[in-house]
């Protein structure tokens, strides 16, 4: 089973380029959605212990939590321990199963890839990318952003262009959606032709 990591800073076209891969009948485990479930489940407890006020109605308040961690890199690293594990171990039943359904190609879609360490768990990256004034445009017509949040998020992020010389793959996400899903299925046409290498040392084939 083949194991590509899909990753892209914020307002570059990471979902949409998840949706193409998805729509071509690749298992997708999306790490933002395992956190969201996560808030409002095994993450509840834990949080509310370490950042109190912040659970509302049995669930994360994301807002609440994100104005105590932002600007704060010791709590946000404080938040780190307890969610990750969480998010890993649902990862590795993701792959449990679709190992087990006999996937040859999956997609884990971790918006801090490279952040976190985790292109040391797949196969090859792909980075969704687009120039920097598209970006900014995109994301700044979202209703909860503002120029000094966008910025701050990008500042704790990888750059774009080193994101892009550590790919494997990259999708340019400045053209049409055609394009993007069209450079999707080039890449699982290579892929098609490559070992996977987790697989590969751990079962020393």
């Amino acid at each position: 089973m083949f194991i590509l990591g899909l990753t892209g800073s914020i307002g570059m076209g990471k979902s949409t380029a998840a949706q193409f891969f998805a729509e071509a009948g690749v298992p997708v485990h999306d790490a933002d959605a395992a956190v969201h479930r996560l808030y409002a489940g095994e993450a509840v407890g834990p949080i509310e212990k370490t950042f109190p006020g912040t659970v509302r109605d049995g669930k994360v308040d994301r807002v609440k939590l994100a104005a105590l961690v932002l600007d704060d890199p010791a709590a946000l690293k404080r938040l780190e321990a307890i969610v990750h594990p969480l998010v890993r171990a649902q990862e590795e039943r993701f792959l449990a199963d679709a190992a087990a359904r006999g996937a040859t190609v999956v997609v884990l879609d971790i918006p801090l890839l490279f952040e976190v360490g985790a292109e040391d768990r797949v196969d090859a990256v792909v980075v969704v990318s687009a120039p920097s004034e598209m970006q900014r445009e995109r994301v700044l017509t979202r209703a909860d952003m503002s120029e000094g949040k966008f910025d701050a998020i990008l500042a704790k992020q990888t750059p774009d262009e080193e994101k892009r010389r550590r790919a494997h793959f990259v999708v340019d996400s400045s053209r049409s959606f055609d394009s993007a899903r069209a450079q999707i299925h080039g890449i699982l046409r290579a892929v098609a032709a490559m070992p996977g290498r987790r697989r590969d040392s751990r079962d020393g084939a």
